[in-house]
C-alpha cells in the first residue's frame, strides 16, 4: 500500500484529511458537541500558530536574507500575481459563488515552508534562500493574508469587523509572535521532538476540517456541491498551477537567475500553505461557510505536492 502511494505521489496526510470529511459528512458534531470542537479547534489554532513561531530560525532568515531580488520576486508571484489570478479565476462565469470564494482564497493565502524547502533540496536548488522565502512568506502571510481577505474578498466576508481583528490578533499574531520570542528557551526542545510537534500540527488542522467540515454539512453543503463542481476544482486547481509554474519560470529566465534560484522561485512562489490555510479560513469566515472555502485549497494541496514532485525529480536529473 505504501509503495502504492509512494508511485502514486499521494500523501498519506491527503487521506487522513479526506477520512476527515467523511468523519464529519457521517457524524458531524452537533449541539454542545459542536461548541466543544469548535472550542478546542479554536485552542488547536493558537498551538498551531505559536509552533509556527518557535519554528522560526532568526539565524535561517539571516542567512538567506542577503539575496533580496529573489525573495522580493517570491513575495511578488505569492501575494500580487497569484492573487491576481485569483481574481480572474473568480470573476469567470458559471462558477458556484462558494466554490469561487475558496479558489480565491487559497491564491492569497502565504507559501508552504517544509514542502518548499524539501523540494528546493530534491531539485538541487538554494536551500538557504528557500528557508528564507518561505520563513518570510509565512510571517508576511500572518498579516497579509487577512488584508488581502478584506480587500479583495469585502463581499464575501463581509469586511473586518472589530471582532475579526481582534480573533486575528489574539488567534494568530499574539500566539506566533509568543512562540518566537520564546525561541532561545525552547529551541533544544523544539529540535528533539519534531515527530511530537508534526502530529500537534497535523491533528491540529485535522480538528479545524472536521469542525468546518461538520458545520458545512449540517448546513447542507453535500446538497451544495455536485461532482461536477469537484471537477470543476479540480480543473481550476490545476489550470492556476500551471499558470504561476509558468510565470515564474519566464521570470527568472527574464531577471537571469541562477538554475538554483530559479528552482527556489518555481516552488516558494508556486505554494500556498494548507497548514496556515486551514486555520486562518476558521478565523476569517463564518463556520458554515468555512468547509467550501478550504475544498479548494485541500484539492490545490494535493495536486501540487504531486506536480512539484516530478519537477524536483526532473530538475534534479538535469543538475546532475
Amino acid at each position: 500500500m505504501q509503495n502504492l502511494l509512494n508511485r502514486l505521489n499521494i500523501d498519506k496526510y491527503i487521506l487522513m484529511l479526506v477520512g476527515t470529511v467523511l468523519l464529519a459528512s457521517i457524524e458531524p458534531a452537533r449541539g454542545i458537541m459542536a461548541e466543544i470542537a469548535e472550542w478546542i479547534a479554536n485552542a488547536a489554532i493558537v498551538a498551531l500558530f505559536f509552533l509556527h513561531g518557535a519554528r522560526l530560525s532568526r539565524q535561517a532568515v539571516i542567512e538567506g536574507a542577503s539575496n533580496w531580488r529573489l525573495h522580493l520576486v517570491v513575495s511578488v508571484m505569492t501575494f500580487g500575481i497569484f492573487p491576481l489570478i485569483g481574481l480572474a479565476v473568480h470573476a469567470l462565469p458559471g462558477i458556484d459563488p462558494g466554490i469561487a470564494t475558496g479558489l480565491l482564497f487559497l491564491t492569497l493565502l502565504p507559501s508552504t515552508v517544509q514542502s518548499s524547502i524539501a523540494f528546493t533540496a530534491m531539485a538541487r536548488g538554494n536551500v538557504a534562500a528557500a528557508v528564507c522565502s518561505a520563513s518570510f512568506s509565512n510571517l508576511a502571510g500572518i498579516v497579509l493574508t487577512p488584508v488581502l481577505v478584506a480587500a479583495l474578498m469585502t463581499a464575501k466576508s463581509g469586511g473586518f469587523s472589530l471582532h475579526a481583528v481582534e480573533t486575528i490578533v489574539v488567534q494568530l499574531l499574539l500566539p506566533f509572535m509568543a512562540g518566537h520570542l520564546l525561541r532561545p528557551l525552547i529551541a533544544d526542545w523544539v529540535m528533539r521532538n519534531k515527530a511530537l510537534l508534526t502530529f500537534v500540527d497535523r491533528g491540529s488542522i485535522l480538528m479545524v476540517v472536521y469542525t468546518a467540515f461538520g458545520a458545512a454539512v449540517v448546513k447542507g453543503i453535500w446538497h451544495q456541491v455536485s461532482l461536477g463542481d469537484l471537477s470543476v476544482i479540480a480543473l481550476l486547481s490545476s489550470a492556476m498551477l500551471a499558470a504561476v509554474l509558468t510565470i515564474s519560470f519566464l521570470i527568472a529566465r527574464w531577471m537571469r537567475f541562477s538554475p538554483e534560484d530559479s528552482i527556489v522561485l518555481q516552488f516558494c512562489g508556486s505554494k500556498k500553505s494548507l497548514a496556515s490555510g486551514v486555520p486562518m479560513a476558521g478565523v476569517l469566515f463564518p463556520a458554515a461557510q468555512v468547509g467550501a472555502v478550504i475544498l479548494p485549497l485541500m484539492f490545490f494541496h494535493q495536486i501540487q505536492l504531486m506536480v512539484c514532485a516530478y519537477l524536483a525529480r526532473r530538475y534534479a536529473t538535469r543538475q546532475e
